[in-house]
């Protein structure tokens, strides 16, 4: 499988409650709708991309607690 070629000019973005250190994840959106997400200390590395029912189902999920198990308390 080989890895998609993403389109100049991306607009990443991280949390505001990012890590203070820098360590965070960054999401840049596509323009079919999708996402892309990478480590924000690896901005040259690898990223993942995500459709657009793919994130919303996961941003829906953050958004029902589903997830609050891997925050920490």
């Amino acid at each position: 499988m080989g890895e998609i070629a993403l389109p100049d000019g991306l607009r990443w973005r991280k949390s505001a409650r990012s890590n203070p250190n820098g360590a965070c994840v960054e999401v840049a959106p596509l323009p079919d709708g999708g996402a892309a997400l990478r480590n924000s200390t690896r901005p040259d590395g690898a990223y993942v991309t995500y459709t657009r029912a793919e994130i919303t189902a996961f941003v829906q999920g953050v958004q029902d607690g589903e997830f609050d198990d891997l925050i920490a308390r």
